[in-house]
């Protein structure tokens, strides 16, 4: 795949993305709830994001079930050292990466670093992302807005793209959307238009490798405790009361999110593809 023609511009960090997990408090509670069964014993998966939040606890619970597991991440490395060691201590091979997945260029590096490393990849899972609030659609920037889509829809494309050759039948996609695809967020245009973009991609990805038998499905999180709104992805009036507004009246977390990420990774979930799960604390949407 050829990156000449890609317009890749330089992350944004004025307001202090992706975030460090390690400030937060209270602290997100990521450890898996219950103990292994193997269910993804001797598999390779790349989870993208997973230095913190629910990247972390999808990590952590695929080596407790067996995988070797490639951390990805953008920059924050002490964040993605403590996903390291929690995946070790729970008997997994694991290797880090650092870079922008929303420059081609990088998401091929990660591929072939797994591939080099390990010699195949079965699960892909796609959670990287950013957010910025806006209340006004006129204070969106064609930067903010290029960027944003860059990192959350582009980066799932780069990376599918890089991984297709590898990827056998009975491999596995998983994206991570949101339940601002379905409910809309006024505060978060740009996200929820990816977001919108993630599920298609998803739906039409499906139907495209199916046939392989390659399944494709995602998950779509509601308001979920991460670094991601805390450092800066939400407004502070909306942060004060972040996740009250869901029918169980809490925010969810990261571990409650990730045995989402499980089920549609292992053979559980044999008979799913195009498909969309919502641990989003009791959200009604269609979907």
């Amino acid at each position: 795949m050829s990156s000449e023609t890609a317009t890749v511009i330089a992350p944004i960090h004025e307001d202090g993305l992706p975030g460090s997990e390690a400030t937060l408090d209270p602290q997100p509670e990521w450890q898996p709830r219950y103990p292994g069964s193997g269910r993804l014993a001797g598999k390779v998966a790349i989870v993208t994001g997973a230095d913190s939040g629910i990247g972390r606890a999808v990590a952590v619970l695929y080596a407790r079930e067996g995988a070797s597991v490639a951390i990805a991440y953008l920059n924050e490395h002490e964040d993605a050292r403590r996903t390291r060691l929690a995946c070790e201590v729970e008997g997994a091979a694991v290797v880090g990466f650092a870079g922008d997945l929303g420059d081609p260029e990088v998401a091929q590096a990660l591929v072939d670093r797994v591939v080099g490393e390990w010699g195949r990849l079965d699960i892909v899972v796609n959670i990287a992302g950013e957010q910025h609030p806006d209340k006004d659609i006129r204070d969106i920037t064609p930067q903010q807005l290029q960027r944003t889509f860059q990192t959350n829809i582009f980066s799932m494309f780069y990376v599918v793209q890089a991984a297709r050759d590898h990827l056998k039948s009975g491999a596995v996609i998983v994206n991570c959307t949101s339940v601002t695809m379905y409910q809309g967020e006024p505060e978060l245009l740009d996200y929820s238009s990816t977001k919108g973009a993630i599920t298609a991609f998803t739906r039409s990805l499906s139907e495209n490798l199916v046939k392989d038998g390659i399944r494709v499905n995602a998950v779509a999180p509601g308001p979920i405790w991460t670094p991601l709104n805390p450092s800066g992805g939400a407004s502070p009036e909306k942060l004060a009361h972040f996740g009250e507004k869901t029918p169980m009246g809490r925010p969810g977390q990261p571990n409650e999110v990730a045995p989402a990420f499980l089920f549609l990774a292992c053979s559980d979930s044999s008979y799913m593809s195009g498909q969309v799960l919502h641990p989003n604390g009791g959200t009604i949407v269609n979907g």
